[in-house]
């Protein structure tokens, strides 16, 4: 690993590389509906409203979302959920036509128009246990006020202007423009992770965590140097805390302890290098911060499900997702 200190959540991003893609771009005039499945596993959803509203109907019952120009909504877990005008008509058929980088998702609907950018996030295998159990299930930020032109300065103003790449890019048949489209949904992931953080709806989780600058220098330290023998007094004294004060403020926002989040630091690193073939379980285990090969099997089983040399063979062949 880098010897450079870095914030947590470019850490975090350095182990676990996220990579964007666009799928398609909607023009869509009510009425109209999008029913979405359950997403694969290692890939997580997200949709951009550029113009128009939409609503965001899950599964259950539960109340719809409305969602306007300049809100995007991240589906952490990719649970099935529907997209539609909020009429209640019956909605219009929807046909899909491929321009040089990108399809176009449409309609004959003469309602409200709706420009909406659609795509995933994809995590490579083995990782979506950490982001599942660190980040919120849902997120939505709103990347200021309708439009690049009107956006404050700071994270949403960032968003702002990089969505309006996103939106000349996907309307054009430039060169390179595919790869443009991706770069810039890669980086929209880490820029809405930093606008969420500083919302104050989020309970729980990495998230919610970093809204509390008196744990930072507790996170910043455990993803830095992972494989350090981190003690909670030390932890505690880099925050400025007891120990019992720091054990409470760490459980009461990230949902788990301090030992729980460097146990998952450690699998991410462990993952990562089990996928190198000529790398022995030693090696591995050494990396990830374990005295031992034994105590680093044991470990590895307990979070994983698996042990690490089944864990190798599965990732090499197909790659896969662990979710225990």
């Amino acid at each position: 690993m880098a010897t450079e200190r870095a914030d947590w959540l470019s850490r975090l991003l350095e182990m676990i590389p996220v990579a964007g893609k666009l799928d398609y771009r909607c023009f869509l005039a009510a009425p109209w509906r999008i029913d979405y499945e359950q997403s694969p596993h290692g890939e997580i959803p997200y949709h951009v409203v550029l113009g128009g509203s939409i609503l965001l109907e899950e599964p259950g019952g539960g109340a719809s979302q409305r969602l306007v120009a300049g809100d995007i909504v991240v589906l952490g877990d990719g649970a099935p959920h529907a997209l539609h005008d909020g009429s209640g008509a019956c909605p219009l058929p929807l046909r899909e036509r491929t321009i040089l980088n990108v399809k176009i998702t449409e309609n004959d609907g003469t309602g409200d128009k709706l420009d909406m950018l659609c795509g995933r996030f994809v995590i490579p295998p083995g990782h979506e246990r950490m982001l599942l159990r660190y980040f919120p299930r849902r997120i939505v930020v709103r990347a200021g006020e309708n439009s690049a032109a009107t956006a404050r300065p700071g994270a949403a103003d960032q968003i702002a202007r990089l969505v309006r790449l996103m939106r000349f890019e996907s309307a054009s048949e430039n060169l390179g423009g595919l790869a443009v489209l991706n770069a810039l949904s890669t980086a929209q992931f880490a820029l809405i992770l930093r606008l969420a953080s500083d919302a104050t709806e989020i309970p729980t989780g990495l998230l919610a965590a970093a809204g509390n600058p008196r744990l930072s220098p507790a996170l910043t330290a455990m993803f830095n140097e992972p494989v350090r023998g981190w003690t909670l007094p030390e932890l505690a004294r880099l925050c400025y805390m007891s120990r019992a004060t720091f054990i409470r403020h760490f459980q009461e926002k990230l949902g788990r302890s301090a030992n729980d989040l460097l146990a998952d630091i450690r699998m991410v690193i462990a993952c990562n290098a089990l996928k190198t073939a000529d790398a022995s379980t030693a090696a591995v285990a050494a990396l990830a911060g374990y005295k031992s090969e034994a105590a680093f099997q044991r470990a590895f089983k307990h979070h994983m499900g698996i042990t690490p040399a089944q864990w190798r063979r599965q990732a090499q062949t197909n790659g896969f997702s662990i979710l225990t």
